[in-house]
């Protein structure tokens, strides 16, 4: 039975498929399917119980889209997506993550070079055939060239960006979890650590009764290839190729196996180590007492990742944390927890070109969040479409000001995402710049400048005094945009020297700045900011990722400003101007 989950996903893969058979991503079909996807976000119900006479209400749905939702629905495939499928192979797919691969010149390498995959598009550059094609040059073969290197493509094991494991995984467990014969099931791997890549999806179930549910995962719709079947584990291959397994335990065993599956590996060989100093054994069943052979004794700690921690005279270390990079030698900082957040500091609405939701309701979602305070922060007027004159953006001050009086406990800051230019410049004159309440500065364009001018670029604006913090500061697309190179170290020292904060952003294919960033910034106490970049009601959930990525960067509460009370906030920001 497919869910709200499972037509997203339908439709999302609409999309893609779509694009490349209209060759355009502005195309009619590929809209109404983006259109549709939008509304069915925000609407919120259960979409499977709606005809599609009553998916068509829905303003955004159209005819065609709710034919393909109800097919989905009542047959479990849709006659569209296959033959798309077949004309379209998931490696064929992939290569449009590559910057400089659009729709059009997909087809023409295909059709002129017959390139299909990864492998043999690597083989044209290396023979520099794609500059003998129309468009193309030897400038482009080698863009496209280092977007392969940078975006890690060129090994044999391909890895999946974490925006698409992630949303698999989630829908994947909580089928599980809706088992009767399920009492518990759980992520582990690279994924659960919060890499930015991943290799497979590893799966562990706690149930007494394994065999009904490696009967459900071999049935389930996302499992096309079956590469193992066991009584206790299956392993499959999704339509993309990504490998799933998911092994069944019993429940007393559930910690110890989600321990071990979670890695990463030197940490389990550094937890082992641990336990053989202490007399004891562990493995993926549990730690135990070792009797006088060496074996397995009496059990200690089994049921729950934590019990095993403290049975080894450790602190719960969180997932992300998991790396063998100190964590089990010392003391943990006091990690910034996803209940800590007082509030998101780049927030968009529909005064953006780009956004989705009206200020009205993304304020409504805000506060429903618990935030004490919220800064809208919409595209200045550099950024082409989706950004706003200042005669529009004291209009939008306006309408914030107006929805202010309904959140008296929530402060609403007029804001703005100004667009960092090419040599640092930044959106209007610096005096109108100095009203907003809260900016962030991002990086939107000129991704192939040399690391020193993208360094002084960054610089110039993160010595700007209305720059309150750097968004996504690299710009990158995980799997998709490497983004800019810079040099790390002179763009953090000039965060510290300016008193500006550097964003962690939450959307799974940015988590930008990356965590070994993050790291480094939590050395020299550069002020870190955790953001959704939210442009739609639906988005909010990033948060969560970006506390993640945080912890990924060992940041302590005390660094991240909008864990602090809006009192201290706001006076940062009045103060560090």
């Amino acid at each position: 039975m497919a869910t709200n989950r499972d037509i997203q996903a339908m439709l999302s893969e609409l999309i893609t498929l779509t694009t490349l058979e209209e060759e355009s991503p502005q195309s009619f079909k590929v809209r109404a399917y983006e259109k549709a996807k939008l509304a069915l976000e925000a609407h919120g119900g259960d979409i499977t119980a709606l005809s599609a006479a009553e998916l068509t209400r829905i303003g955004g749905v159209g005819k065609a889209t709710a034919t393909k939702i109800r097919e989905l629905i009542d047959t479990g495939t849709v006659d569209k997506i296959e033959k798309l499928r077949a004309k379209y192979p998931p490696e064929f797919v992939e290569l449009s993550k590559i910057p400089g691969m659009g729709p059009k010149t997909l087809k023409l390498v295909r059709s002129e070079l017959g390139v299909e995959n990864l492998e043999q598009l690597r083989a044209a550059i290396d023979g520099q055939r794609l500059r003998s094609l129309k468009g193309l040059g030897a400038t482009s073969e080698a863009k496209m060239a280092k977007a392969i290197e940078r975006l890690g493509l060129t090994g044999k094991d391909t890895r999946t960006p974490i925006a698409d494991a992630l949303p698999l995984a989630e829908r994947l467990v909580a089928d599980l979890e809706a088992m009767d014969e399920v009492s518990k099931a759980r992520y582990c791997g690279s994924l659960r650590r919060m890499s930015e890549t991943i290799g497979d999806i590893d799966i562990t179930v706690a149930s007494s009764k394994p065999g009904p549910v490696m009967e459900a995962v071999r049935r389930h719709p996302e499992a096309v290839d079956i590469v193992l079947s066991g009584d206790t584990k299956t392993s499959f291959l999704t339509r993309t190729g990504l490998q799933v397994d998911v092994r069944v335990v019993k429940a007393s065993q559930f910690g110890a196996a989600t321990l071990y599956f979670t890695g990463s590996k030197a940490h389990n060989i550094e937890l082992r180590q641990r336990a053989m100093d202490r007399g004891r054994l562990l493995n993926e069943y549990g730690l135990f007492e070792q009797d006088e052979d060496g074996a397995a004794g009496e059990p200690v700690a089994t049921g729950t990742e934590k019990a095993i921690y403290e049975a080894l005279d450790l602190p719960y270390i969180p997932p992300p944390l998991r790396e063998a990079t100190g964590e089990t030698s010392g003391e943990l900082p006091d990690l910034i927890q996803r209940t800590h957040m007082k509030g998101d500091l780049h927030y968009h609405t529909d005064r953006s070109g780009d956004g989705r939701s009206s200020v009205a309701d993304m304020v409504a979602e805000a506060a429903a969040q618990g935030f004490d305070y919220l800064a809208i922060t919409d595209h200045g007027e550099d950024l082409a479409i989706n950004g706003s004159t200042a005669e529009e953006m004291l209009e939008h001050r306006d309408v914030i000001a107006g929805i202010q009086t309904s959140y008296p406990d929530m402060t609403i800051l007029w804001g703005c995402e100004l667009n960092i230019g090419p040599a640092g410049g930044l959106d209007y004159e610096p005096d109108f710049r100095a009203l907003f309440e809260y900016t962030v500065a991002s990086v939107h364009s000129h991704f192939d400048q040399s690391i020193d001018d993208q360094t002084r670029r960054l610089i110039a604006a993160i010595e700007d005094p209305t720059v309150d913090s750097i968004g996504h500061l690299t710009g990158r697309y995980i799997g998709r945009r490497p983004g800019i190179e810079l040099d790390i170290d002179k763009v953090l020292d000039a965060l510290v020297a300016n008193d500006v904060a550097l964003e962690i952003n939450g959307a799974l294919d940015r988590l930008d700045a990356a965590s070994d960033v993050v790291r480094r910034a939590v050395d020299r106490e550069v002020k870190l900011v955790i953001n959704t970049d939210s442009h739609h009601v639906s988005e909010l959930g990033r948060m969560e990722y970006g506390v993640l990525t945080a912890q990924r960067g060992w940041a302590p509460r005390e660094l991240v400003l909008n864990s602090w009370p809006k009192s201290r906030l706001l006076a940062w920001v009045e103060s560090h101007r």
